[in-house]
């Protein structure tokens, strides 16, 4: 199953890593191959990731990862990573 990485999730994501790296850039390095191989894990089982506590909707799911949830829509035939929160209520539009 192919794996898409909306421009929500993309922008999120490399914020985040700028943050980490101003501090650190090994740190963001480290965070970033192993969110990645996490990712890599979704189109083997996609459905064993919890329901997404945001959406009302059983093909959204999400991916914790120390803290942050990756959230993610399951279609037919692809996989939308959309959303990228740490601590929020309700994450960025579905676009």
């Amino acid at each position: 199953m192919k794996v898409v990485y909306k421009d929500s999730f993309v922008n999120r994501f490399e914020n985040q890593l700028d943050y980490i790296a101003q501090d650190k850039p090994s740190a963001a390095k480290k965070f970033k191959k192993e969110l990645i191989d996490k990712l890599r894990e979704i189109p083997k089982s996609p459905r064993r990731f919890r329901k997404s506590i945001y959406f009302n909707d059983d093909s959204i799911r999400d991916l914790i990862f120390k803290g942050y949830t990756i959230v993610f829509r399951i279609n037919s035939n692809q996989i939308e990573v959309f959303g990228f929160v740490k601590y929020q209520e309700k994450p960025i539009d579905k676009k």
